[in-house]
């Protein structure tokens, strides 16, 4: 999710090295691009995550890349974003973090050259827009002249522009702050916004730390898919490599079903010493059911894309189905 103006132009390293850098959440060590990581024998795979990139976290604390993409003469380097569209416009790294719906079509719309490979099957639940619980604030409609927080390209941004307009309204009735999620969960806590329109685990996070209402989520605005991407040379370069964190996607999403205890337990630290209710929360919510990307089922993408345009937050109309998608191999027909 970014809090970054969308723009076509590529963004200086300086930036893109400040978006990635910029995140602490109490992570280890995060490399900058550049940094060797690894042996001059194997070749980097450069993947970025954030911290809602459940299964890129857990597949990065339990070492699982760096086992299944040794024999073939890779490792992994891992990149902290709260930021993802400039480094994803940029190319900065190979395989990009999970994004919300929303994401890909401002990347799009700048002309990233980006290959859709995974998607994790929504959860509408995992976002919404929500007011302290003993806010005034009753309807979206409530919202007109309202300061209300959000995340600029995020898939929150999606669901405001959607929510007010179903309830008659535009951007221009309401008072916008555009913050990053770790920003926009200080202020809503500090009492400087009305409403914010956030996703997990920072959902979670402010309903854990004060009492709130939910004014709506996602539900009968968007699915909340999160997409996969990967820059579309490295994919046509390397496919095996691609398979392999797509199966190792799948493998993941299963495990955190499964073993939900063992899953709070691994996360619960490395997203800043949550309370096991939090993680236990965000888990619940998200499917975390990776699958192929099918060209058939973007159709929600071409509402989102048609619902920015309106809103003028793109420069151009989209055919939001026009993108490479690749396939796994067992999925090929």
């Amino acid at each position: 999710m970014t809090d970054d103006t969308p723009r076509g132009a590529a963004p200086s390293r300086r930036t893109i090295l400040r978006a990635g850098l910029g995140a602490g959440f109490g992570a280890a060590a995060i490399l900058p691009l550049g940094m060797p990581a690894v042996r001059a024998a194997e070749r980097t795979v450069r993947l970025s995550y954030q911290r809602s990139s459940t299964l890129l976290t857990i597949l990065k604390a339990k070492g699982t890349l760096d086992a299944r993409l040794k024999p073939l003469g890779f490792a992994p380097s891992w990149h902290l974003f709260t930021s993802v569209i400039e480094p994803m416009n940029a190319g900065a790294v190979d395989l990009h973090a999970d994004v919300a719906d929303a994401v890909p079509i401002f990347t799009q719309a700048a002309d990233a050259p980006l290959t859709f490979y995974a998607r994790e099957v929504g959860a509408p639940s995992a976002e919404a827009i929500i007011v302290p619980e003993d806010s005034r604030i009753r309807t979206v409609a409530d919202l007109r002249g309202r300061t209300v927080g959000v995340s600029r390209g995020s898939g929150c941004h999606f669901i405001l522009a959607a929510a007010l307009k179903k309830a008659g309204l535009g951007f221009a009735d309401i008072k916008p702050a555009y913050l990053q999620a770790p920003e926009g969960l200080a202020a809503f806590g500090q009492g400087s916004l009305d409403a914010w329109v956030i996703w997990d685990p920072f959902l979670a996070i402010a309903q854990a730390k004060r009492p709130v209402r939910v004014l709506a989520d996602a539900t009968d605005l968007s699915s909340y898919h999160r997409y996969y991407l990967a820059n579309d040379r490295f994919v046509a370069e390397n496919p095996r490599v691609v398979a392999t964190v797509y199966a190792a996607l799948r493998e993941a999403g299963r495990w955190v079903k499964a073993e939900p205890d063992a899953a709070v337990a691994l996360l619960a630290p490395i997203w800043g010493d949550l309370s096991p209710d939090v993680v236990a929360t965000v888990n619940r919510r998200r499917t975390y059911d990776v699958t192929p990307v099918a060209r058939a089922e973007l159709g929600e993408q071409q509402a989102i894309a048609d619902t920015f345009r309106e809103a003028k937050l793109i420069p151009r109309d989209l055919d939001a189905t026009a993108v490479k998608i690749w396939q796994p191999p067992a999925e090929r027909g």
